[in-house]
């Protein structure tokens, strides 16, 4: 079993994306999910920061981590270090004493502290239970928000996870910024957000792409960082040429991509061309729709999508689900995820079966 750190705040988004790379995904508390098994592509999630072998897992408070540490089979040598997180702010629990008594477990086992470079670090992450945030745990008293001198969730729920750190993702999204690139327009989606989609729609080593609407090429441009082979496709010789130089720039001349100018509703594919389609439709107001209306637009792009890839991740400021069912697709997951208080993307995880 392991234990992930979750990112950004919509827990069951990360979850999602953590599935592409994980096997029997689960939520357990505000920021944390377990999984049965983890796959090397953990390292290229976006909302997954860590996974760590689990220790197991008891409530939130330092009395019942240090019992549960107790109790275990400690079968590491060298070094360590205890790093304690209460994950959001959600249980209150004292961390540098969480940290103390742990590590005091196992220097009883024989083990050495390294603060600066251990050979093994033990995670011991506290959690209020799922959907919980630090306003509800800010507002609870001091009595209630610790039981006694170890510090536990105010309200017996939550949970705390041990475990030993195995993998850490890749970063380095700020590097990527879509200002940085050789070509930009306003409303180019953050990478971090790109990363994850492409992730659930299923980019990886080996795997096919293709982005109908590819516009700056932001999502393509993460499908190639994790191995994908990508295929763009835009309605404006700009777009096209512009998505073209970033990713010449971000996956070098070497890089396996393919940009074209054409129209989405009749794409210049193959029946089953690629194994995923993830596309960010066109905000309305804010973008140029040429020809037919952005309803009917997208009813074709969808019907597309389906021709040519099992499954698609679309986004879009507005549900298009009766079109993608009408297009033939099943609704595997929707979305909302709010950017400002104008604007909601919706993100539809489309299944063919």
């Amino acid at each position: 079993m392991y234990v992930l750190e979750l990112g950004g705040r919509d827990d069951e988004f990360a979850a999602c994306e953590a599935a592409s790379a994980a096997a029997g995904v689960e939520v357990v508390g505000a920021g944390l999910a377990t999984a049965r098994a983890v796959t090397d592509r953990v390292r290229d999630l976006a909302y997954v920061h860590r996974a760590s072998e689990a220790v197991g897992r008891c409530d939130p408070d330092v009395a019942s981590a240090r019992a549960l540490l107790d109790a275990a089979t400690v079968d590491r040598e060298g070094t360590v270090a205890v790093r304690a997180v209460d994950v959001r702010a959600t249980t209150g629990v004292d961390t540098q004493r969480a940290e103390r008594e742990l590590g005091q477990v196992l220097v009883d086992r024989g083990l050495s502290v390294d603060l600066e470079d251990p050979d093994h670090e033990l995670r011991a992450l506290f959690a209020g239970a799922p959907g919980a945030d630090s306003t509800a745990a800010e507002s609870e008293s001091a009595d209630e928000a610790t039981d006694g001198p170890t510090g536990g969730a105010a309200d017996g729920t939550g949970v705390c996870v041990l475990g030993w750190l195995g993998v850490e993702s890749d970063r380095g999204f700020g590097e990527r910024r879509p200002t940085d690139r050789p070509f930009f327009q306003p409303g180019s989606m953050d990478p971090m957000l790109a990363r994850a989609l492409v992730n659930i729609a299923g980019a990886r080593e080996g795997a096919t792409v293709v982005d109908p609407m590819c516009g700056t090429g932001g999502l393509l441009l993460e499908a190639g960082l994790v191995g994908a082979r990508v295929v763009g496709s835009d309605a404006q010789r700009k777009m096209a040429r512009g998505t073209r130089a970033n990713l010449r720039d971000a996956l070098g001349t070497d890089g396996d991509f393919a940009v074209c100018r054409g129209d989405v509703t009749r794409l210049p594919f193959s029946d089953g061309f690629a194994d995923a389609a993830v596309f960010d439709v066109p905000y309305g107001r804010q973008s140029k729709i040429e020809g037919d209306s952005l309803a009917d637009l997208v009813a074709g792009a969808l019907a597309e999508a389906r021709r040519v890839a099992p499954r698609a991740v679309v986004v879009a400021d507005r549900s298009w689900e009766r079109a993608a069912v009408d297009a033939g697709w099943t609704v595997a997951e929707h979305f909302e995820r709010r950017v400002h208080r104008s604007l909601v993307r919706h993100v539809l995880v489309l299944d063919a079966d």
